[in-house]
């Protein structure tokens, strides 16, 4: 028993020696606020949870961690000595990567580390995925040039295997250029001088990066659609490197209980009918859990785990003759929050997936059914929380290029933005990659290709080519923005009261922002001054008192015709005071109860 003792006591102080001479390399950049999951953040240990949940697999290695990083100009090659230590995957300019440096236009951001390859992994091909790196990458493996990737919201990877040593360590390098607001790229609010709305730029690796054994033959995609008027979900599954006579077989589990069990060849969109079908709603987000086995030559050559959900969402005009958003045929009123995805300590990216989740559980906690998530796409985990949740998730394309503020206040004249070719090409790439990248989640209900008249351009053709794309959900052209016959949804911007002042009677009309009650409270400020928001108040209930006097606005104009409600917002924001909790999550700015019983007065207006 001793014996034993002493050998756990030499395990515990080697841990701890190695965690200190890895926390010795890194340290908080800056002395901005923080999130309690960022205080706490160990550098050895970041976000090492699986990046995919809905195409998992049982093997993966995480990358992340600390890396050798340089910034250097945009023309000079690799570097030879490196600046320091950079903690991925946060982007350079944040407090959590420990470095806090802006890079802009001249320059570029360079990374290196060795990895090695896990036991039993040898014979097997091996997938480098990276979550999101903003903007132009391009990467390196064993000092021989690999490919390239431009888009800085959506997930790629590349197939190493040929380029790696047959033991021992892999060396990894990459090149990331990002220009900011002074490029043609979609970048959100990104902006080299933060200011207002505008905030903080996110150059470099700002999710996950991971590797992944495979097979030869493997599942690349999986696209499930589901219909519950026919009971009945779409499965299709692409793979790589298959042959005739090649197919994958589907279970499908409720909970523990199989109940189908299908084949198919690779490339035949699968159709399988569900049994007394459950429907996914915020009340009951119900979803399937789903194994798919691919096999090839009569091997199985591939295992992987999903799920989906049975849900509908669609249009129809009632009794009254107004037309009202259906989820599952039914009436019902979506009342979200504006949600931009913002971290204090980590910019881009949320300090861990604990932090990650529990904005969506504070929107849920205060009786909201649906996010609009803000000229930023999430990590894939993100979108998971929000199935198994029961949030419904509005999904704006990044916005980027052309977008002078004055450009903001220039409503309804009906002219649009003259994007270059290179802008355009850039646009429609990554609204394309966005569509893929987020096709199978149940939560993803409603596409949004433009916010007000940001960079809006070929508004008719842009939201026609998105309804045919992807006919499941629909499309509101362009939030705020000029408007134009087209599309499923119209949505008006009014701060900081809502008004009803503007109405299509051919499509739902909705109020998709309002709000901004501003509270700046000392200790979880960005900044001591500057801070500002459409309203200001000095407590909490001052806060309640006027949301509640802005939602029984909102309940007198449903009977009118308004179909949906977007608050402005869920957070602070860097110098925006408007949110319902405070940039570092530290503070709910509102009556939790008293929020959260009027909005489900509002959303059980049109419950029949």
């Amino acid at each position: 028993m001793r014996i034993l003792k002493v050998k756990k006591s030499l395990a515990t102080a080697l841990l701890l020696f190695v965690f200190s001479a890895v926390a010795g390399q890194w340290q908080h950049a800056g002395d901005k606020i923080k999130t309690g999951w960022g205080e706490n953040i160990r550098p050895d240990d970041v976000w090492n949870v699986y990046p995919r949940p809905i195409m998992e697999r049982d093997e993966w290695q995480n990358l992340n961690g600390l890396w050798d990083y340089a910034i250097t100009p945009v023309y000079h090659p690799a570097p030879s000595k490196y600046d320091g230590k950079i903690l991925v995957p946060f982007p350079v300019e944040s407090s959590l990567s420990g470095v806090g440096a802006d890079v802009g236009k001249e320059k570029v951001l360079w990374y290196e580390r060795n990895f090695t390859i896990p036991s039993g992994w040898e014979t097997k091909n091996i997938l480098l995925h990276f979550g999101a790196v903003d903007w132009q990458t391009e990467v390196w493996v064993n000092d021989i040039l690999i490919g390239s990737h431009t888009g800085g919201y959506t997930p790629f990877h590349f197939d190493i295997t040929p380029y790696l040593n047959k033991a021992g360590s892999q060396k990894l390098r990459m090149r990331v250029w990002d220009p900011a607001d002074q490029g043609f790229q979609p970048r959100g609010k990104q902006v080299t001088e933060p200011r207002s709305i505008w905030y903080t730029s996110v150059t470099g690796i700002w999710q996950t990066v991971w590797i992944e054994p495979v097979e030869k033959t493997h599942i690349a995609s999986l696209r499930t659609v589901p219909d519950i008027d026919l009971s009945r979900i779409s499965i299709d599954v692409s793979a790589n490197n298959t042959a005739p006579g090649d197919y994958v077989t589907v279970s499908i589990f409720d909970g523990n209980r199989l109940i189908a069990n299908e084949k198919a060849a690779i490339g035949t969109k699968l159709n399988v009918h569900i049994n007394d079908r459950k429907l996914w709603s915020p009340e009951s987000p119900f979803l399937y859990d789903m194994e798919l086995i691919l096999y090839s030559n009569g091997k199985a050559t591939d295992r992987i785990k999903s799920y989906f959900a049975m849900r509908k969402i669609s249009t129809s005009r009632n009794e009254q003759g107004i037309m009202r958003m259906q989820l599952n045929n039914q009436d019902f009123f979506p009342l979200g929050t504006l949600d931009q995805g913002w971290w204090p300590d980590g910019l881009y990216t949320a300090p861990s997936d604990e932090a990650l989740l529990y904005d969506i559980q504070v929107t849920k906690d205060l009786g909201f059914n649906m996010i609009r998530k803000h000229v930023k796409v999430e990590p894939a985990r993100w979108y998971t929380h929000c199935d198994r949740a029961g949030i419904l998730v509005w999904q704006d394309m990044p916005s980027g290029d052309g977008n002078p503020e004055w450009q903001r206040w220039q409503y309804f004249n009906g002219t649009e933005y003259q994007r270059s070719h290179e802008s355009e090409a850039n646009f429609r790439k990554e609204w394309k990659e966005i569509i893929d990248y987020l096709y199978s989640y149940p939560s993803v209900v409603t596409w949004i290709p433009f916010n007000e008249r940001w960079g809006q351009f070929k508004t008719v053709e842009i939201t026609e080519w998105t309804k045919q794309y992807d006919p499941s959900r629909l499309v509101l052209p362009a939030s705020g923005g000029n408007h134009f016959p087209a599309g499923d949804i119209l949505g008006i911007h009014n701060y900081p009261h809502p008004r009803f002042d503007f109405y299509d009677p051919h499509r739902p009309t909705v109020l998709s922002e309002f709000g901004g009650i501003g509270l700046a409270l000392e200790g979880h400020l960005w900044e001591k001054d500057r801070n500002w928001g459409y309203v200001q108040h000095k407590t909490d209930q001052e806060v309640t008192d006027q949301y509640i006097k802005y939602a029984e606005d909102l309940k007198k104009f449903i009977g009118s015709g308004l179909s949906g409600a977007v608050y402005t917002q869920i957070t602070d924001v860097e110098i925006e005071v408007n949110g319902l909790m405070t940039y570092d999550r530290k503070r709910i700015k509102v009556d939790r109860d008293q929020v959260r019983k009027i909005n489900l007065q509002i959303r059980n207006m049109l419950k029949k």
